[in-house]
C-alpha cells in the first residue's frame, strides 16, 4: 500500500531556507523585468496617468463604490497567496510557482515606474502612498505561503519514468500556516479601505497642488 508523504510548513530549515532565497531571486528578477519594460512605456503614458489621477482628485468626494471597492481590495490582498496556495496542491506548481513570483515582482516593479515616469521623484511618494502598506501586508503573506507550497509541489513530481507519486498530505503547520495568512490579509483589506485612500488623496494634493 502506497505511503502517504506528509509536508509540514516548518519542517527542513535548510529546505525551507534554499527555498525562500530562490523565490526571493526569481522576485528580484521580476523587478529586473518590470523596469526594462517600464522603459519601453511609450512617453504619452505618463501623462495619461497624471490626468487620470487628476481626475479621481476631482471626483474623490463623489459617491463611491464600497462594495466594489471592498471586492477589488479582498481581490489584490489575495491574488496571489491564493495562487501559492492552490498550486501547492498540484506538481504543475513546481514551475508555476516561480513565474508566479517573477510576475509579481514584475507587475510591483512595472507600477512604481510608471508613478515614477508620471511625477518624477515625486512619483516614488505617491507609489508609496498607493503600494506601501498593500505590500507590507502582502509580500510577507506570499512568500511565507510559496515557501512550503513550492517543496509540496516537487514533492508531488513523478520520481521516475513510470512511477507514481506518492499522496502528499499536507501537515497541521501547513493548515495553521494558511488560516494565520487569511486573517492578516483579511484585516490588511480592512485597512486598506480605510488608510491607503487618505494617504493617496494627501500625496496628490502635495503632487498637483
Amino acid at each position: 500500500m502506497m505511503r502517504k508523504k506528509t509536508v509540514r510548513g516548518s519542517g527542513g530549515h535548510a529546505r525551507s531556507l534554499s527555498g525562500l532565497l530562490l523565490l526571493a531571486a526569481f522576485f528580484a528578477g521580476g523587478i529586473l523585468l518590470g523596469q526594462a519594460l517600464a522603459g519601453r512605456v511609450p512617453d504619452g503614458t505618463g501623462a495619461e496617468l497624471r490626468r487620470y489621477l487628476t481626475d479621481f482628485l476631482q471626483l474623490e468626494d463623489g459617491a463611491a463604490d464600497h462594495a466594489r471597492t471592498a471586492v477589488s481590495a479582498v481581490a489584490i490582498y489575495f491574488r496571489y497567496p491564493l495562487a501559492a496556495f492552490l498550486l501547492a496542491f498540484t506538481a504543475a506548481g513546481a514551475v508555476l510557482l516561480p513565474c508566479v513570483t517573477v510576475a509579481y515582482g514584475c507587475f510591483l516593479s512595472f507600477s512604481v515606474c510608471c508613478f515614477t515616469a508620471a511625477f518624477g521623484a515625486e512619483g516614488a511618494l505617491l507609489a508609496l502612498a498607493v503600494l506601501g502598506f498593500r505590500c507590507l501586508v502582502t509580500m510577507p503573506c506570499y512568500f511565507l505561503l510559496a515557501s512550503p507550497a513550492w517543496r509540496m509541489s516537487a514533492a508531488r513530481l513523478p520520481i521516475g519514468r513510470g512511477r507514481r507519486t506518492a499522496p502528499v498530505a499536507c501537515g497541521r503547520a501547513w493548515w495553521l500556516l494558511c488560516g494565520t495568512v487569511a486573517l492578516v490579509l483579511l484585516a490588511g483589506v480592512c485597512v486598506e479601505l480605510v488608510l491607503p485612500p487618505r494617504l493617496t488623496n494627501l500625496a496628490l494634493r502635495h503632487i498637483l497642488n
